[in-house]
C-alpha cells in the first residue's frame, strides 16, 4: 500500500521538476521566507505577475509563530489565490533549516512537500546518518529533501554561528550518494541576517568562493545547489530605516552580481529572507512617522506589502532570472 501524499491536499508542488527545469535553464528558483499574511500575499502577488515558480519558506521560529495549523491553511489559500489570478506557477511550501526528523515528520504529515534538514553543525557522520533518516521517511511521502555541507555565519531566527565553515568540495560526493538528498545546501561565503560581513567605509564585501562552487559543480554535475543567506540587504531600506529612528549601522549582504553569477550555475535555489524583513520594516516605519495620527495595521502593512512585491519582482526579473520560467 502506498504512503500517503500529503501536500497534495493543498495543492503545492514538490521541488524536483522546479530544480530539474532550473539547472537546465541557467536560472535559480527563488525561495521567500514567510511569517504572515500579508509577506505571503505579496510573494504569491510578485511571483504570479513575472510568472515566477517559487518556494514558500518556513523557518521553526515562523512555524511557531504563526501556528501550524494556521499555515498549512495559508499555504493552500496561497496556491488556491496565484489559481484566481490566472496562474499556474508552480508553488513549493519548504521547512526552512529543519533542525531534527521529529519536526521535519510532523512538518511532512502537515502538508510541506520539501523539507530540508540541517545537521551541519554535527560531526559528519551523524549529519549524514540523521540527513538520511529524514531522507527515507519523505521520500515515502514523495516530499523533497535539502541537506546542508558547510556552516554559514550569521544569526537568522533560531540558525546562529559566529563562523562560516566552508562546505569542503571532497565531501559531496559520499554524502549525497550515502543520505539520497535531493538539494545540497553549501557554504561559500553567504551569511545569515542583515550584517553579513565586517567591512569598513568604501570597502566592498568579499567576493563568494566561486572556486568551490565550480570544483563541486565537476564532483556532483548537474546536481541541485543551494545557497542560504543569500539577501543583499538594499541600502535603500538601511537607509529608510535609520532615517525614521531604526539603528542598523554596518548592515552590508550579497551583492546581486555575485548572485546572477551563482544563478547561471548549478546553484537553483537560492533563498532570500532578510531583505523582505528590511523592506516592510522601512516602509512600515516610514509610514508611521509620516503619519503619526494613523493607528489602521491595514494602512501600514498595506505600504509595506506593496514594497514587498516590488522587492521580489525585481529579484526575480533581474537576480534570479526565474521570470518567465513557469
Amino acid at each position: 500500500m502506498s504512503k500517503r501524499i500529503y501536500y497534495q491536499e493543498l495543492g503545492v508542488a514538490n521541488t524536483r521538476e522546479m530544480f530539474l527545469k532550473a539547472v537546465n535553464g541557467g536560472y535559480a528558483i527563488p525561495a521567500y521566507n514567510f511569517n504572515n499574511l500579508e509577506q505571503l500575499q505579496a510573494i504569491v502577488t510578485a511571483c504570479v505577475e513575472t510568472d515566477s515558480p517559487v518556494i514558500v519558506q518556513v523557518s521553526k521560529g515562523a512555524r511557531n509563530y504563526a501556528n501550524e495549523i494556521m499555515l498549512r491553511y495559508m499555504a493552500m489559500g496561497a496556491v488556491k489565490m496565484a489559481r484566481a489570478m490566472g496562474s499556474k506557477i508552480p508553488i513549493a511550501l519548504h521547512l526552512d533549516h529543519g533542525d531534527s526528523f521529529e519536526l521535519c515528520q510532523a512538518c511532512i504529515e502537515s502538508g510541506f512537500s520539501s523539507v530540508m534538514i540541517d545537521g551541519s553543525h554535527l560531526a559528519y557522520d551523524d549529519n549524514v546518518a540523521l540527513t538520511r533518516k529524514v531522507v527515507e521517511y519523505a521520500h515515502e511521502h514523495d516530499v523533497t529533501v535539502e541537506g546542508e555541507l558547510g556552516v554559514l555565519a550569521g544569526i537568522e531566527d533560531e540558525v546562529q554561528s559566529d563562523h562560516s565553515t566552508y562546505t569542503k568540495p571532497e565531501e559531496v560526493e559520499d554524502f549525497v550518494s550515502r543520505t539520497g538528498v535531493d538539494s545540497l545546501a553549501i557554504s561559500i561565503g553567504t551569511s545569515h541576517g542583515a550584517f553579513k560581513f565586517k567591512v569598513g567605509p568604501g570597502e566592498e564585501p568579499p567576493p563568494l568562493r566561486f572556486d568551490i562552487l565550480h570544483e563541486i559543480e565537476q564532483r556532483i554535475p548537474g546536481f541541485p545547489i543551494v545557497l542560504h543567506g543569500s539577501s543583499s540587504v538594499v541600502p535603500e531600506y538601511i537607509e529608510l530605516i535609520n532615517q525614521y529612528g531604526g539603528r542598523l549601522d554596518g548592515a552590508v549582504g550579497v551583492s546581486e552580481e555575485q548572485l546572477r553569477q551563482a544563478a547561471a550555475s548549478s546553484v537553483c535555489k537560492i533563498n532570500i529572507d532578510s531583505d523582505g524583513r528590511l523592506a516592510m520594516t522601512a516602509k512600515v516605519r516610514e509610514y508611521l512617522a509620516q503619519n503619526p495620527a494613523e493607528f489602521d495595521p491595514r494602512k501600514y502593512l498595506r505600504a509595506a506589502r506593496s514594497e514587498l512585491v516590488r522587492l521580489i519582482k525585481h529579484k526575480n526579473e533581474t537576480v534570479l532570472g526565474s521570470a518567465g520560467q513557469a
